[in-house]
């Protein structure tokens, strides 16, 4: 327990220092943006005394680390400065980032379920038809591009012309799961097969890999030969060791998947972190494209995060060191 311990303190430790890392590689990265935003924010008839007057009151003539300082101290105090539209930049993605996050782990659910289900399969039904089956549609989900499938879906199952019309092709207006349910799973159905379905593609291989390996071990055969039943065996022992590999790997996809959300959520006008990004760039929006990267990275710390410490609480030989 002790090792454990110093495992999670060891993870927690680090957290802040990847953390300001990526303020600074995000804030290093915008300060080269060709954008100016006392121009922005005064508009393009402002004069340069009235720039400059800007430029002093909110610190852009300070030195790059003098500035990096106290853009982390503002993001610290919850400011992240203002939009083009004198909108501060943490009241957007406060409205933005929980819709992402909703797109994400849906989309993460999919692929677990979908991987975890056909992988299972795969394994105990090796070299058979069944086997061969779930190989081509793994093969052929990890070929598709997320926003491609989207698009097909919207074509196949959506409310347009030639489509089945089940699902709306465009979110118009995101509907809260509390407000009403049906009208939440209509709207984020096809986003979240979209992002997860690729990803389940790879997490296939993987878990089918895992599980034949453990398959193969003796002690499966020793316990089978002692009388106890096949499916316990595979549920209690088999699965446990087999999920150490695609959980770290499922860590790694994870990135994929809130890059993915940012895509799919313009593809299908859902007004979340996507949509701020495009608008930020398209108005030369530093403060917004600047927020919302930071936003994002931070989030994808956060989840490797939580998902190296879950890989440590599967694993006892981790524990054990």
């Amino acid at each position: 327990m002790s090792q454990l311990v110093r495992l999670i303190g060891r993870r927690l430790v680090a957290l802040p220092i990847m953390i300001l890392g990526a303020a600074l590689l995000v804030f290093v990265i915008m300060s080269f943006s060709p954008s100016d935003p006392a121009r922005r924010a005064l508009g393009p008839s402002a004069s340069p005394k009235a720039l400059d007057i800007y430029r002093e009151a909110n610190g852009l003539n300070d030195p790059l680390l003098q500035r990096y300082f106290s853009f982390v101290a503002g993001w610290f105090r919850g400011d992240l400065g203002t939009t083009s539209g004198n909108v501060p930049v943490t009241e957007v993605v406060a409205q933005a980032f929980p819709i992402t996050l909703q797109l994400t782990f849906l989309g993460l659910l999919i692929a677990i379920v979908i991987s975890a289900v056909l992988g299972v399969l795969a394994a105990l039904f090796r070299d058979g038809w069944v086997d061969q089956i779930i190989r081509v549609f793994s093969i052929a989900s990890l070929a598709t591009p997320s926003f491609w499938l989207a698009i097909l879906m919207i074509q196949w199952l959506g409310e347009v012309p030639g489509g089945w019309g089940i699902f709306p092709a465009l979110v118009s207006r995101w509907v809260p799961l509390t407000e009403d349910p049906a009208a939440y799973v209509r709207s984020i159905a096809l986003p979240a097969l979209a992002l997860g379905v690729p990803v389940a593609g790879s997490l296939i291989r993987v878990v089918r890999t895992a599980m034949v390996e453990e398959l193969d071990r003796d002690y499966v055969r020793t316990a089978i030969g002692a009388g106890v039943p096949y499916p316990v065996v595979i549920s209690r022992n088999v699965l446990r060791n087999a999920l150490i590999t695609p959980v770290t790997v499922l860590g790694l996809r994870v990135g994929y998947l809130m890059g993915g959300a940012v895509v799919i959520e313009i593809i299908f006008n859902i007004q979340a972190m996507g949509q701020l990004i495009l608008d930020g760039v398209t108005r030369n929006d530093v403060f917004l494209v600047q927020g919302v990267t930071l936003v994002v990275a931070i989030a994808f710390i956060v989840v490797n995060i939580f998902v190296d410490l879950l890989y440590v609480l599967i694993n006892p030989r981790i524990r054990s060191i």
